[in-house]
Order: structure tokens, then sequence, then C-alpha cells
């Protein structure tokens, strides 16, 4: 995976390929569906909702451009996985997720794993974000919005990062918008598509 579907496809920083590697992505997929773990795709994890194909998880780490001391917060926590791979990049991970099945799983997840020290598993509406713990040094949205909600853009830190996948709900351009000096800009690093971001700021 790491070799083929990462390092080939332009996946450079070597954190995220090191973690990567080393968090057994197996684990955080239904027992039934394993043997897809490590398929050049999204895979079920029920409720409607996915784990997100390797390289793009991959793509959103590297976009944040984590140094090790970042509080991070993710929406869309799913089963997990990307919340384990942004701990194993950041000092501190704050993880919501609005399906209390999902979250519940996630918490498992991670402590069987043993890599949930770092990371708080939140149920809750993450198109809201989570004003508690804020702001955030970098925000990683796992999920397709028609917008940016405005609320993670007040939660970002300055400067901070936010990784969002924006548009309809068939395809979506993966965004990365940098705050700095209170300003913002917005870049369009790929093409995707992600299952849709409900909430009071997302999908309804």
């Amino acid at each position: 995976m790491v070799e083929r579907q990462l390092r080939r496809r332009g996946i450079f920083d070597q954190r995220v390929l090191e973690a990567m590697a080393g968090i057994p992505r197996e684990l955080f997929i239904p027992l039934e569906l394993r043997i897809c773990a490590y398929d050049d795709g999204p895979v079920s994890i029920g409720h409607g909702q996915t784990i997100s194909q390797p390289y793009m998880t991959a793509l959103m780490a590297q976009c944040l451009e984590l140094r090790g001391a970042e509080t991070v917060l993710e929406v869309g926590a799913g089963s997990g996985y990307h919340a384990a791979v942004l701990g194993a990049l950041a000092a501190r991970v704050i993880a919501i997720e609005l399906i209390p099945e999902l979250a519940g799983q996630a918490r498992s997840n991670l402590e069987a794993v043993g890599c949930g020290v770092n990371i708080r598993v939140i149920c809750g509406d993450g198109s809201l974000g989570y004003p508690a713990e804020a702001p955030y040094d970098a925000i990683s949205v796992a999920a397709g919005a028609p917008k940016v909600p405005p609320a993670l853009l007040e939660q970002l830190s300055d400067p901070g990062r936010l990784v969002i996948p924006v548009g309809d709900l068939d395809e979506q351009q993966l965004r990365v918008i940098a705050k700095s000096g209170g300003a913002l800009t917005t870049r369009v690093s790929a093409a995707c598509r992600f299952v849709p971001l409900r909430g009071g700021a997302g999908w309804r």
C-alpha cells in the first residue's frame, strides 16, 4: 500500500508514510470486509459510511503539514482509522462523529490498536466543530460539504490549516485552506468523492 498507492502517487511526507505503514488498517474495518483493507479505494464500515481510500487519507494528512506539536480536530471519525493516523502525527486529536454506534466503534478500535492515548472521540455534530477545545492548529474533514462551515473557520488557529472536501453530493474538490495573519488562502489539492457531511452546517 505505502509503496504502490502512496509513494508512487506523490505522497512524500515521510512521517505520513511511516504512520500509515505502522497502523493496521484492517483492524478498523468490519471483519467480513478485512480482505479489502488494503484495496485502492474506500471500504464500507456500516451506517452508510466508509473508511477512506488510503491515498486520500495520506493526501489529507500531508496537506495539513503536521510537525508533531499540534492539536487537531477531525470531523467524521468513522471507525477511527484517520484519527489514528493523525494521532501519530500530532500531539492531540479531537475526533468527532455524528453516528453514536460509529463513535463507540472508533473508541474501541483505537483502544484495541493501542493508538488512542492522545485521541479523544466525541459523538456530536462535526459540521459545527467542537468549540470546547478550540482553537485547533489543524482541522481535517472526512465528509463532503456543500460549503465550508463557518464554525470550522472560526475554530481554526492563526496560523492554521483546514482540509475539507467541498462540492455537490456526487463530486467534490479537496480544498486546503490556510489562515495566516487573519487572512484565508485556498487551493484545490484534488478532485474527490466523500460521503456527505451531515449536520447543521452540512447536508440536511
